[in-house]
Parts: structure tokens; C-alpha cells; sequence
């Protein structure tokens, strides 16, 4: 079994292969090549952590395995991040576990490509203003992959802690990009291009504060319960998603589909538009990418930082 640490990991995996990783993935699903396993995922009434499993097997890559861990919110007392995973891949062939991947910032940069594919994708011609609601751990990698994809000249920020802003006009400076921290008023009328990326349970960005051609990339919400958008915002939009079973259960559209504004055949998978099958955006005024974060995305980028972790003598080999 091949072992690569947490501590390796960003000096293996760049923001470029993650995006070419999951990329691929959205349309190896969308030709029938892969598939996700269910995803397991409870509070288990301690630290208020959340802890689940997500797998799945991709036929092409031949990627076989899971992710495990969840968002332990309290983790700032031990001096860690909230979100802490490992990814665990098997042969295939065997069934032998074949190697354990440090996963904390794999799923960082494994989220930020989604979103980064579904801007290449799905955002509108020209798209200039980025708006960024949240300003967690994830934000800034959010920044950094949405600026390599579009000719943004600028950024507006909001988060419900302002105080936390900062991460969000430190990362624009380092991209050379001017930094506004503005309200959502604001952000939804002048933004080209919206990420989210926080914990909510309750709509942050409101159906009338959209305005004009927009692509919103939701990707906070991966459980029962949590939400960012107005179910009215999502129900006017051209919905896309990872895989639709998770968002209209777990994800960001489970809101409108609960209350049957829309149904899982306004929802379409992003790899169908990655591999041509889809128009994508076509006339749409407002596009809405719903990133539940698939188990698939975490093994391809688990397996492209394998092979380069062995290639460069960084893998440790383990018997068992």
C-alpha cells in the first residue's frame, strides 16, 4: 500500500491537475463510465462533528475507493481546520487497498475545480466582477481556480463575519485583483460570476438581489438541512449540478425540489456539457452550478497525486 501525507500534498497536486481531474470525472459520469456509491453522512454526537463516507468506482481511471471524514466545527481549539478527510483507493482487480491519501487539501482544491469547471462551462460571455460569499479556509482556493478560468478585473466579497473578510482581500491582492467588501445587495447586482461557500441553513442571496446575465456556483451545501440560495432564485435559473440524485436529496436544490418548484429533470449533470451532450448555457439569464462534492472527484485527485507522489519518490510504501 502506497501512503502519501497531508504534507506532501501541495507540493504534488496543483490547481491545473486538479481541474484536469475532475473535469474528466464530470465526464466519465455523464458517459456512463462512473458511478457514486451512496453517501454516508450523520452527526455522531460528539464535538458536533459530522463524519460520512463517499465512494465510487470510475471504469476509465480505474479508480476504486472512499473518502472518509466530515466537519468537525470545533477543531480551532486543536489548531486544525474544520474539515479533515483521508481517501482510501483499491485495486480494482484485487480488491487490496492500494493507497491512503491525506485529504485535507485535496478536497479543497477537488471543490475549487468544480466550481472553476462549471465557470468554463456555464458562465456568461465576458464576465468580468466575481463575487465571493463566504471567507472560510475554502474561499481562497475558490478565488485562486475562478481567477485562472475567466479575465476577472475585479472581486466583491461578503461574509456573515466580517471580521473574516480579510482572507478574501489578501488572496485578490496576491491575484492582483482590487477587493471590495460590499453587501449582498450589491454583490448579487453587479457580480458576473457568485461562488458560495459557507455552513448555512438558512438563503443568504435573495431571488431579487440577482440581477443581469449571472453563473452562481453554490457549493456549501452537501447536507440535509443546509442552504445558501433563495429556492425562489433557484427555481428561475438553468440548473446544473454533479450528480442530480444528490442535489435534489442532500445538495442546494433539495429546498426548491421539496417544495416541487422544480423536479429532478430541471436539473442536468455538468458532465453532459463538459462532453457536448448539453447545450449548457444557451439563453439562460442565470446559471446556478449546485456542488455537492462527489466521492469520484476525491478519487481522482486522489489517484493523479499517487502516480505523481511515486514518480517523485514522495510515496511511502507500506506491507500489510
Amino acid at each position: 500500500m502506497w501512503v502519501v501525507p497531508e504534507s506532501e500534498i501541495a507540493g504534488l497536486m496543483t490547481a491545473e491537475a486538479a481541474f484536469d481531474a475532475v473535469e474528466a470525472v464530470f465526464a466519465a459520469m455523464a458517459r456512463g463510465d462512473a458511478y457514486n456509491f451512496p453517501v454516508v453522512r450523520e452527526a455522531i454526537g460528539y464535538e458536533d462533528a459530522l463524519y460520512g463516507f463517499k465512494g465510487g468506482f470510475d471504469r476509465s481511471a480505474l479508480n476504486l475507493g472512499l473518502k472518509a471524514g466530515g466537519y468537525w466545527p470545533n477543531n480551532q481549539k486543536h489548531g486544525l481546520i474544520n474539515h479533515q478527510s483521508t481517501v482510501f483507493l483499491f485495486d480494482p482487480d484485487t480488491g487490496r487497498v492500494a493507497a491512503a491519501v491525506g485529504g485535507n487539501l485535496l478536497t479543497a482544491l477537488r471543490t475549487a475545480a468544480a466550481s472553476a469547471v462549471s465557470i468554463r462551462h456555464l458562465a456568461p460571455e465576458g464576465a468580468r466582477v466575481l463575487g465571493l460569499i463566504g471567507a472560510g479556509h475554502q474561499s481562497a482556493f475558490q478565488m485562486q481556480a475562478a481567477a485562472r478560468i475567466a479575465d476577472f478585473d475585479r472581486v466583491l466579497g461578503w461574509n456573515p463575519h466580517p471580521e473574516m473578510l480579510g482572507r478574501l482581500a489578501d488572496t485578490a491582492a496576491e491575484l492582483g485583483l482590487p477587493f471590495e467588501a460590499v453587501e449582498l445587495p450589491r454583490l448579487g447586482a453587479e457580480a458576473d460570476v457568485i461562488i458560495s461557500i459557507t455552513s448555512a441553513f438558512e438563503p443568504l442571496l435573495m431571488n431579487g438581489q440577482v440581477k443581469g446575465p449571472t453563473h452562481i456556483a453554490a457549493m456549501g451545501t452537501d447536507t440535509k438541512g443546509k442552504q445558501e440560495l433563495d429556492p425562489a432564485l433557484v427555481a428561475r435559473a438553468r440548473l446544473f449540478t454533479d450528480e442530480v440524485a444528490q442535489s435534489v436529496s442532500i445538495g442546494e436544490f433539495q429546498h426548491a425540489a421539496a417544495q416541487k418548484t422544480i423536479s429532478d429533470e430541471d436539473v442536468t449533470a455538468i458532465g453532459r456539457v463538459v462532453i457536448g451532450k448539453h447545450e449548457g448555457r444557451g439563453d439562460a439569464e442565470i446559471t446556478i452550478f449546485d456542488g455537492t462534492g462527489v466521492g469520484l472527484q476525491d478519487l481522482a485527485v486522489a489517484g493523479a497525486v499517487v502516480e505523481l507522489a511515486k514518480q517523485q519518490g514522495k510515496a511511502i510504501e507500506v506491507a500489510i
